[in-house]
C-alpha cells in the first residue's frame, strides 16, 4: 500500500470519526476475500470515504463521474483510491471493462445504483448498470446501507457528532433465466436489488421502494 493511500485512509477515518458516531459493527460480515459487488445507497459525500477506509486493507474500487477529476485535488484523491471514471450519459465501455477487471482480480467493486446523492436519505430510483456488471461478471452482490447521517451539517454547527448507522444484508447472485435476458427482466432484477437495499433501511428511508416488494426467486440465488 502506497504512502499516499495510507495517508488518505488515516485522513478519511479521522474526519468521519470526528463528524459521526459510527455504528459499523455490521461491516465485519463482509467477506475477507473473493470478488464482490457492494451495492450501496447514496446519501451524502462523506459515506464514501467512511466506508472505503473501514473496509481496508481489502482493495476497494468504485465508479465515479469523470467530471470529478476536473478538480485537481479531488482528482489526486480519486487516482490514489484507483477510482474508475464514468462518463455522464452514453455508453461507458471502458468503465465497464475496468470494473469487470476489478472483479476478475477478486477485489471489491462499490456501486451506488441511485447515481446521485439523495441528501434526505430516502432511496431514489436505481439505474440498471449494476445488473449488467453482475450478469457479465457473475460476481456475488452484497447490499449495504447507511442512514442517520443526513443531518450532519446542522450538528457540526452545534459541535455535535451525528449518529451514523451501517447495515449489511445477505450475499446473493443474479442468475439469468434459460431464455435471453431482455430489458424487462433486467428491470425486474434492478427492482429486486433496490428492494433488498430498502429492506435494510427503516421505513421512513425507503423512498420510491417503500411499497411491497414483488421478488422473483428465479432471478437470484442467496448464498449460505
Amino acid at each position: 500500500m502506497s504512502l499516499s493511500r495510507r495517508f488518505l485512509i488515516a485522513l478519511f477515518r479521522g474526519v468521519t470519526s470526528s463528524v459521526f458516531r459510527i455504528h459499523d459493527e455490521a461491516l465485519a460480515r463482509i467477506p475477507a476475500r473473493g470478488p464482490l459487488i457492494l451495492v450501496m445507497n447514496h446519501v451524502n459525500i462523506l459515506e464514501i470515504p467512511l466506508i472505503y477506509s473501514r473496509l481496508q486493507p481489502r482493495p476497494v474500487r468504485g465508479l465515479v463521474l469523470a467530471d470529478r477529476w476536473e478538480n485537481p485535488l479531488l482528482g489526486w484523491v480519486l487516482n490514489t483510491c484507483e477510482a474508475i471514471p464514468l462518463q455522464r450519459g452514453g455508453i461507458n465501455i471502458s468503465s465497464v471493462h475496468q470494473a469487470l477487471d476489478v472483479l476478475k482480480a477478486g477485489e471489491i467493486l462499490g456501486i451506488m445504483p441511485e447515481g446521485t446523492r439523495s441528501h434526505t436519505g430516502c432511496l431514489q430510483k436505481g439505474h440498471p448498470g449494476v445488473v449488467l456488471l453482475a450478469l457479465k461478471s457473475k460476481a456475488p452482490l452484497l447490499p449495504i446501507v447507511s442512514y442517520g447521517g443526513e443531518g450532519y451539517r446542522e450538528n457540526i454547527k452545534k459541535l455535535r457528532r451525528t449518529e451514523f448507522f451501517l447495515k449489511v444484508g445477505e450475499i446473493f447472485t443474479l442468475r439469468p433465466e434459460e431464455n435471453q435476458v431482455n430489458s424487462q427482466v433486467r428491470a425486474q432484477m434492478l427492482d429486486e436489488i433496490m428492494y433488498r437495499l430498502a429492506a435494510l433501511l427503516p421505513p421512513e428511508y425507503r423512498g420510491v421502494y417503500a411499497g411491497p416488494a414483488e421478488m422473483n426467486e428465479s432471478h437470484f440465488t442467496v448464498e449460505p
